[in-house]
């Protein structure tokens, strides 16, 4: 064993996936300080992928119930966007393969947004089926936010390619004829409802962040619609846009003394 550099058993510990693997029980016996240094770098993601698997799993909980009950495909839908001052509200529906696996995915917003790019090409290119729904500002203006997320989440239902025999929804219900449940902080308890954050989170973050190059004093690119202070402070200055909401306070203000 001791005939190995350092650097070989680093290369070898990376192969290794068990907690009783020979070559690490051999590694825990080394009493060379970089060995060790090794073998606790290697515990550490161990017990992190055993976390994760973990959360995985807990997050299936709901999935597991639907398919016991002889469901197969299952949709989760979830939506963002709906306190921002400018911009669409986005919603998805993703179907997930049974064998689906993405340790870490959770709601979108406890993600970095490096993650969330990452999640996002993971889940588009494994789903069985993905739709996403947007509502304009217009549109939000006219129907209310609440009944806009609505509208988002029926039209992302209606742009899936395979028809969902089960529902799993982020705090809402839908008007549709399919077997449903709504989920009170459903993006981080289940699987499918995290996958949907995460599609709608990344579609609606590219829109406002195209937004900013038309629009750069609003800071979309930074703050996504939301009431920041250098946004607030560009609507005192250079008033509102086409793609800000005219009911949303203190838009709607301004709207009625333009």
């Amino acid at each position: 064993m001791k005939k190995q550099s350092t650097e070989q058993i680093r290369q070898k510990l990376m192969q290794v996936q068990r907690s009783d693997d020979p070559f690490l029980l051999e590694c825990i016996k080394d009493d060379r300080k970089s060995v060790q240094a090794l073998v606790k770098k290697w515990m550490r993601k161990f017990e992190q992928k055993k976390k994760d698997r973990q959360m995985f799993e807990d997050m299936m909980t709901f999935e597991r119930q639907a398919r016991d009950k002889g469901y197969k495909y299952i949709c989760g839908i979830d939506e963002v966007g709906r306190g921002p001052l400018a911009g669409p509200v986005v919603a998805a529906a993703v179907i997930l393969p049974e064998e689906f696996y993405l340790p870490g995915l959770t709601d979108s917003k406890k993600l970095s947004a490096e993650k969330r790019e990452l999640f996002y090409g993971t889940i588009l290119s494994e789903a069985v089926a993905y739709g996403v729904g947007i509502i304009s500002p217009a549109q939000i203006d006219e129907l209310n936010i609440y009944q806009a997320t609505k509208a988002a989440m029926l039209m992302a239902v209606d742009e899936l390619a395979v028809s969902p025999e089960y529902m799993l929804i982020d705090a809402m219900e839908l008007a549709l004829p399919i077997p449903q449940e709504s989920l009170i902080k459903g993006d981080a308890r289940s699987v499918s409802i995290a996958a949907a954050s995460v599609v709608a989170k990344v579609t609606r973050d590219r829109i406002m962040k195209k937004l900013a190059e038309t629009f750069p004093q609003y800071g979309f690119d930074q703050n996504m619609g939301y009431g920041t202070k250098l946004h607030l402070e560009a609507l005192n200055r250079d008033g509102i846009t086409d793609y800000h909401r005219k009911s949303f306070s203190p838009v709607k203000e301004m709207a009625l003394i333009k």
